[in-house]
């Protein structure tokens, strides 16, 4: 069954799943503040402890503002375990750019993880986003066209974050710590905005999702009408 509302309704489904899958622009500032703050107070006072505590502290009071807004516990948390890492990160080493280092080695993990899905058929983004349009697995094998968007959209998020890295990785090594700090909050929401852009695209031209979801409900409907 495939979404009959017409290519204009398949763009604003695209863009509203996008957005709940990532958590939309207040995902985005939820994950960014807070590494502005640590880079800007560690630019003042050169103070690791004070600029970590200050991070985290902002990062679970967000994550309870999300609680109390009742929104979904993954969107609550996931930025506050980010920055609780790179806290204890960087007070162990007392190195402050560690406190980037665990958002960096996933950004690395991720984009290999969407190249080689992509290359081997099971896309990654197809593996998230099939639940939220109601289709799960059914593109692989029933919509061949879905299937390529998210090949090719799989592809451009393992690219563009494997030119993040591999623009932080150096400076992590031989920059200094206040430069470092600035490029990497300059470089958290532009490459996402981008990919995300790119998803869209793919994802807009590509054919309409098959619900498997609605079929399932009309199958057992249909089961029901069917008994004595």
């Amino acid at each position: 069954m495939h979404d009959a509302d017409g290519p204009a309704a398949t763009r604003e489904v695209t863009e509203a799943a996008l957005f709940e899958a990532f958590g939309g622009l207040r995902g985005l500032v939820e994950t960014t503040v807070p590494g502005l703050v640590f880079i800007g107070i560690y630019t003042v006072n050169a103070d690791i402890k004070t600029a970590a505590l200050a991070a985290l502290g902002l990062s679970a009071l967000m994550g309870v503002l999300r609680l109390a807004r009742k929104d979904t516990v993954k969107h609550a948390f996931s930025g506050v375990f980010g920055v609780g890492f790179g806290v204890v990160f960087a007070m162990m080493t007392g190195n402050a750019k560690d406190f980037y280092l665990p958002g960096m080695l996933y950004t690395l993990g991720l984009s290999l993880t969407y190249l080689i899905t992509a290359a081997t058929g099971v896309p990654l983004l197809g593996l998230v986003l099939g639940p939220v349009f109601k289709e799960n697995l059914s593109w692989r094998t029933r919509n061949p066209g879905r299937k390529k968007a998210y090949t090719k959209a799989s592809y451009a998020w393992g690219l563009i974050l494997l030119t993040k890295c591999a623009i932080l990785f150096p400076l992590y090594f031989w920059g200094d710590t206040q430069q470092f700090g600035w490029v990497t909050v300059a470089l958290k929401i532009p490459p996402f905005l981008l990919a995300v852009y790119l998803t869209w695209i793919f994802l807009a031209k590509a054919p309409a999702p098959i619900n498997v979801i609605a079929e399932m409900e009309e199958e057992e409907e249909r089961r029901k009408a069917e008994k004595p």
